[in-house]
C-alpha cells in the first residue's frame, strides 16, 4: 500500500497549503481527497507534486506492506 503521510509533512515544512496545490499546481479537490485517503492516484500527479514542491518521490510517498498479505 502506498501512503502519503510524508506529503503533508513536506507541505508543512515548505509552508504550502492544499489551496496552493489546487490554484498553483492544478491539482483538484478530488485528487487531494484521494491523497488524504491514501487512494490510488496517477503517476502524473506524483510528478506534478514533486515538481511543485521541489522534492523527491520518497519525500511525499511511502510503501507500507499490506498486513493481510502472507
Amino acid at each position: 500500500m502506498i501512503i502519503y503521510d510524508k506529503l503533508w509533512a513536506t507541505m508543512e515544512k515548505k509552508e504550502v497549503s492544499t489551496y496552493w496545490l489546487r490554484e498553483k499546481c492544478g491539482i483538484d479537490r478530488k485528487t487531494i481527497r484521494r491523497l488524504r485517503a491514501n487512494d490510488n492516484i496517477e503517476t502524473k500527479t506524483l510528478n506534478k507534486l514533486c515538481s511543485a514542491l521541489n522534492c523527491k518521490l520518497e519525500d511525499i510517498a511511502q510503501f507500507v506492506p499490506d498486513k493481510n498479505t502472507d
